[in-house]
């Protein structure tokens, strides 16, 4: 379903509602473009279809699930084969590891192999054990065991103290 926004009375961009909880995002319109308040960046973003995505993952990620914003990285730059990439979003442990990534979509586009196997090589190199991809309508959560090179979906999205139990009970189950 698309939906309109509206800033002082003007209409700024097409919009699709979400399956996500909607929250207080703040816009602003300059050189007659819309831009939206990224909380994580601390700055106003370019409002696109895509975007639009990102910023209620992040907020469903923060106030939802409880991943602490510090611990969260929007659009973080990758080298990979010999090409610089960004991932959308990547959310780590207290120590300092990835512990969840994410790439989002626009909603008109089709959650996919090839959108699989874009976060899957991105995650080559990050090795984070939690992805998510989305384009807002869709979600798609699968926790990955890089040890024996696994894979398995999760019905719903973790929030951030359970899957770090998990993490640890599946480390713990393997000393035994």
């Amino acid at each position: 379903m698309e939906v309109y926004l509206y800033f002082c009375y003007v209409k700024v961009h097409k919009m699709y509602k979400l399956s996500l909880p909607e929250y207080k995002y703040t816009l602003k319109k300059e050189h007659g473009k819309p831009y939206i308040l990224d909380t994580v960046r601390k700055k106003y973003v370019r409002l696109t279809p895509e975007e639009w995505v990102r910023q209620h993952i992040i907020n469903y990620l923060i106030v939802h699930k409880k991943y602490p914003q510090s611990l969260m990285q929007v659009e973080l730059g990758l080298e990979l084969y010999s090409l610089t990439k960004r991932a959308d979003i990547l959310c780590y442990k207290t120590d300092g590891t990835p512990l969840l990534l994410v790439e989002c979509k626009a909603p008109e586009i089709t959650l996919n192999q090839s959108v699989c196997e874009q976060i899957a090589h991105y995650n080559i190199q990050l090795k984070a054990p939690l992805l998510l991809i989305t384009n807002g309508i869709q979600h798609i959560i699968c926790k990955i065991d890089i040890t024996n090179k696994t894979y398995s979906f999760l019905p719903e999205m973790p929030n951030y103290v359970e899957i770090l139990e998990i993490l640890s009970k599946e480390k713990e189950d393997k000393y035994i």
